[in-house]
């Protein structure tokens, strides 16, 4: 396995991409694999871009090649370093190593423009000085073919120094662009003559006032891919229509020398569409800017950063990422699945804790007052070897406010009067009423009942309730998230999403803790015994709720 991915695979289902690379293998036509994960530096990664450096990253590591980091830096306008730095931190967050350092567009800029002059002089691209609007009206529909351009014919002397001009800066933005020569006829319209090269007179991130003239997207990303040896070029299935100019151009290419063979192969999957959820880049934007959330990484976001600070982990991501799949067929996953990948990784990591959300006092009136004693807790019920730890307990207990109640209905196990309960790991208590001047539940506590003696057998109850001493429990802030929407297709339709978004998506309580939860680093996940998984909140203090212990939506 390369040394560029640092995590074990697990075991892997077969999909189309992987025949192709197992049929590439075996043919001999490439020795060995490469991919790559292509962000632009314009924005935060979301789930979306998870699955993908999964899958680019994940293949790589299969089959004992390589995956490269590379930024398509080629729109100074709306790229910054931010973001770089934000992706490079998500990548390494999620597992991965791409090697000593990440690659960019820019640094073939030099190059993409020699490909660039090679295609005027051999006829296959020519400066166009139409406007925008004539260039989009000459363009046709799908069902007409378009026209061409009355400057398609110029010479290639004439268009190679009009492209060195735009080069040079001497014309504005917009006066012309680059336009490859392929069919303004063809029923595919990305091969009616596609932008190659416009003017920007920007500064760019990396290469300052360098250039003023810069490379289309869909021409940039196929040099990239053949100048770093990529074998499979894996994208989303919106580059399908994309991928006859992506074959055409690195065709012209090669036979010019400029590209040895053999040549990369772009193969289109289906991108994530999870329910609950959006992962517009621009309905993101608007979220943000109009103050739904607390920004870019609120826990509610479905942003990698969002994730991270909700206490999402690298582990359940990528068992989501294989779990789903890659398929040709556009479908929306179910987002009970990605929050059961994650209940099922911090089911194994999490060591429990005791934590009350609705507190409520408990008074043991038989209990002595100042009284201490200290119950025998595990960290983890399916981990021996993780121990136990002293959790106190006094006369005066916060127990969840639910746990209690004058009326009970028929099923209800928990304290009433006249009812016995055990409090977990330590004493049965039977409820002897409730004082409403103290807001306080009263009970009176069994001896030799408690937890791990032998007179514990002797107490048959079907309640079980947590607890915190009120003496050593301290307060803290728990903040309960949930789903941002609260439809599964938020938007569809003529729909405004923004009218969709859950009132109940995020809930502040305040809670008692047990005081071993002090201890509690930031992204080190626990559980909240009955409640869920949590996670510490490095910014606002606190705790933030990963994911409940049990879907509560499928029954709602």
């Amino acid at each position: 396995m390369s040394s560029r991915s640092r995590i074990s695979q697990p075991p892997s289902s077969s999909n189309f991409i992987r025949q192709i690379i197992e049929t590439d293998l075996a043919s001999g036509k490439h020795q060995g694999i490469r991919t790559r994960f292509p962000p632009e530096p314009n924005g935060y990664l979301h789930f979306g871009h998870a699955k993908s450096i999964c899958l680019n990253f994940g293949l790589a590591a299969e089959y004992g090649g390589r995956c490269n980091l590379r930024f398509d830096d080629t729109n100074p306008e709306k790229e910054e370093q931010a973001y770089v730095d934000s992706i490079i931190d998500a990548v390494r967050w999620l597992g991965f190593d791409f090697g000593p350092q990440a690659l960019f567009a820019s640094d073939y800029f030099d190059f993409m423009y020699r490909c660039a002059e090679y295609l005027v002089e051999s006829g296959h691209a020519y400066v166009d000085s139409q406007s925008a609007d004539d260039m989009r009206h000459h363009r046709g529909s799908f069902t007409a073919p378009g026209r061409n351009s009355p400057y398609r014919d110029r010479s290639p002397a004439e268009n190679l120094a009009l492209l060195r001009e735009m080069r040079d800066g001497r014309h504005a933005d917009g006066a012309h662009v680059l336009r490859a020569k392929i069919d303004m006829a063809s029923p595919n319209i990305n091969l009616r003559d596609p932008a190659i090269y416009r003017i920007k007179q920007a500064a760019h991130h990396r290469t300052g006032d360098a250039w003023c003239l810069y490379p289309m997207y869909t021409f940039a990303h196929p040099i990239e891919d053949a100048v770093e040896g990529i074998t499979h070029s894996i994208c989303t299935l919106e580059f399908e229509d994309q991928r006859p100019f992506y074959d055409w151009l690195l065709e012209r290419l090669a036979e010019g020398g400029l590209l040895e063979r053999p040549l990369p192969q772009q193969i289109e999957f289906a991108r994530l569409n999870l329910t609950y959820v959006v992962l517009s880049k621009r309905k993101l934007a608007q979220l943000v800017q109009e103050g739904h959330v607390d920004g870019w990484d609120d826990p509610r976001m479905p942003t990698l950063m969002g994730a991270r600070r909700r206490g999402y982990t690298p582990e359940g991501l990528r068992r989501f990422a294989e779990r789903i799949g890659v398929s040709k067929a556009n479908q929306r996953i179910d987002f009970a699945i990605l929050e059961d990948c994650m209940r099922e990784h911090l089911n194994e990591v999490a060591p429990r804790r005791m934590a009350v959300l609705d507190p409520v006092r408990l008074v043991i009136e038989n209990y002595p007052e100042g009284r201490e004693e200290f119950c025998d807790v595990p960290n983890h019920p399916q981990r021996a070897d993780w121990g136990t730890r002293p959790v106190p307990f006094s006369r005066e207990l916060w127990i969840e406010r639910e746990d209690f109640t004058a009326t009970p209905p028929k099923g209800y196990f928990r304290l009433y009067p006249g009812n016995r309960v055990r409090l977990r790991y330590a004493y049965v208590v039977e409820c002897t009423g409730y004082d409403q001047a103290t807001d306080s539940v009263r009970c009176r506590v069994f001896e030799d009942s408690r937890s791990g003696t032998p007179g514990a057998a002797a107490y048959k109850v079907k309640g079980n309730i947590h607890w915190a001493s009120v003496a050593h429990a301290y307060a803290a802030s728990v903040r309960l998230y949930d789903r941002l929407f609260t439809v599964p297709n938020p938007g569809a339709g003529e729909r405004d999403f923004r009218l969709e978004l859950n009132p109940a998506s995020k809930e502040v309580v305040t809670a008692q803790l047990e005081p071993e939860l002090r201890a509690t680093k930031a992204l080190q996940p626990v559980q909240f015994e009955r409640h869920g998984y949590f996670n510490p909140d490095a910014a606002l203090g606190g705790f933030n709720r990963t994911v409940t212990l049990r879907d509560s939506w499928a029954k709602s």
